[in-house]
């Protein structure tokens, strides 16, 4: 009777539910309604150009959308860069690869950048954003990885870890409880609370430490954490102290000789952060003199670029002076080095330059203002989406949307960053022999920088 029932409801003209699709009838439901991977109307292929040895996972995920990627284990110099990248829509780095003025010149293909990493600074983001190109990084996809890190340094710094197991190593038995204590009951300072000093504040009380932290903003302590109103505060009264702030023109050598004379007499300086933070000869000084017990240091002003070089006086003058001290973590930038880490930061870096390649978007960009449109889906075959970059002045919007003006607009949205500006439209209604004429008009506008269309 139910069947039947089935048969008279499909046969007398009423349109069936999903449950009662066949499998193909409802993935073709479900395709008609997914959002659609665009491709631009000059139908090149998008090649990538990947240093550093970024993450295989990222790797494969843009040659799963049918990418051309080229990739390198290392990085490249500025004159290497400028004979290579000529033929590359994006190119995907770390930290090492400088992307400077020159660079940009000699790249006119260049839609993206990702930066598979924290930060962004290897990048001239005013001659980038001035070339209309977004910048993609993953702020904080390492963030718990670099917290785990630091209170490994706790550890081993209060127990004297690498005095003991070098000493062992080299066939000296040392055992000794001189200078050596525990982290309970001992205060850590952390100078910048955002998503590695908080996460940190919260690991830190777990071994039972006090903690206090000290940020240029007022910030919601997580657990026992109490704020402190300066860095002089908190430098008095810190047992240990972790560094986790940007690199800015106002935190170059925010620890220096008066800062450090400020610790406590027998404290610790840690920073994981960035090299230029710490002036290191004077924390060599602080360390010979004996007023500071340790450091643990990750980053420095200088870094060799490959695995295998030397990290000597001829990169930094004060390395091998450094080196013999006792007591102190020398470790050669590995905050976010973990399998995991390197993961998320992979997935997050491809996935934004995949859908400002395939759908325009331009959230998590650090130099472009954020604008995204609902996907265009599959059954939405004659729409197509216009993806304008411009100078940030009067009278584009008019200019744009004359040329616009026989299409129907289906949605659009605009937004503006400083000098740049960014426009996504989608438009229905225009044939393939007029997208060649409207991107030409609209390009030839006074503001354009880019101009995509995507179908």
């Amino acid at each position: 009777m139910s069947t039947n029932s089935k048969v008279v409801s499909a046969t007398s003209g009423s349109r069936p539910s999903t449950r009662e699709l066949s499998v193909d009838a409802r993935r073709r439901a479900v395709s008609e309604i997914a959002p659609r991977f665009l491709q631009p109307v000059e139908n090149v292929g998008v090649r990538l150009l990947v240093l550093e040895d970024i993450s295989p996972w990222a790797i494969a995920s843009f040659r799963s959308l049918g990418f051309h990627v080229d990739s390198y284990t290392t990085p490249m110099t500025e004159d290497e860069l400028i004979e290579k990248i000529g033929s590359y829509h994006v190119i995907g780095i770390r930290s090492k690869t400088r992307i400077t003025p020159r660079v940009i010149q000699a790249a006119p293909k260049l839609l993206a950048i990702g930066c598979f990493c924290m930060t962004t600074n290897q990048v001239d983001l005013p001659a980038v954003t001035a070339a209309g190109i977004p910048v993609f990084n993953s702020p904080f996809s390492n963030s718990r990885s670099v917290a785990e890190l630091v209170m490994a340094e706790l550890v081993s710094l209060s127990r004297q870890l690498f005095e003991r197991a070098y000493e062992l190593r080299t066939g000296i038995w040392n055992k000794q409880s001189k200078g050596c204590w525990e982290l309970r009951g001992r205060t850590l300072g952390i100078v910048g609370y955002g998503h590695v000093g908080s996460q940190l504040s919260v690991l830190a009380e777990s071994f039972g430490m006090h903690v206090v932290f000290y940020d240029v903003l007022n910030i919601m302590p997580l657990g026992s954490s109490r704020q402190l109103p300066n860095l002089s505060a908190l430098l008095a009264e810190s047992d240990f102290v972790s560094l986790h702030v940007p690199e800015l023109p106002e935190t170059t050598n925010l620890i220096s000789t008066q800062e450090l004379k400020q610790m406590k007499n027998g404290s610790y300086l840690i920073n994981n952060a960035r090299g230029p933070i710490v002036d290191i000869p004077a924390l060599i000084e602080a360390l010979t003199s004996g007023h500071l017990a340790g450091a643990a240091i990750d980053v420095f002003p200088s870094e060799p670029r490959v695995n295998g070089a030397p990290f000597d006086d001829q990169l930094n003058s004060w390395a091998s002076t450094l080196r013999k001290l006792p007591n102190v973590i020398l470790t050669p930038s590995i905050g976010g080095s973990t399998e995991e880490a390197q993961r998320m930061i992979g997935d997050e870096v491809s996935q934004a330059l995949a859908s400002y390649i395939g759908y325009g978007s331009t959230v998590g960009a650090v130099n472009f203002p954020e604008v995204d449109l609902r996907p265009i889906t599959a059954d939405q075959e004659n729409q197509v989406r216009v993806c304008h970059v411009h100078k940030n002045q009067p009278g584009v919007l008019r200019q744009v949307n004359k040329a616009l003006a026989p299409y129907n607009v289906e949605k659009q949205y605009s937004d503006s960053k400083g000098n740049i500006a960014y426009l996504m439209a989608d438009i229905a209604g225009i044939s393939r022999d007029d997208i060649g004429k409207l991107q030409e008009l609209i390009a030839a506008t006074d503001a354009n920088i880019l101009t995509r269309f995507l179908v």
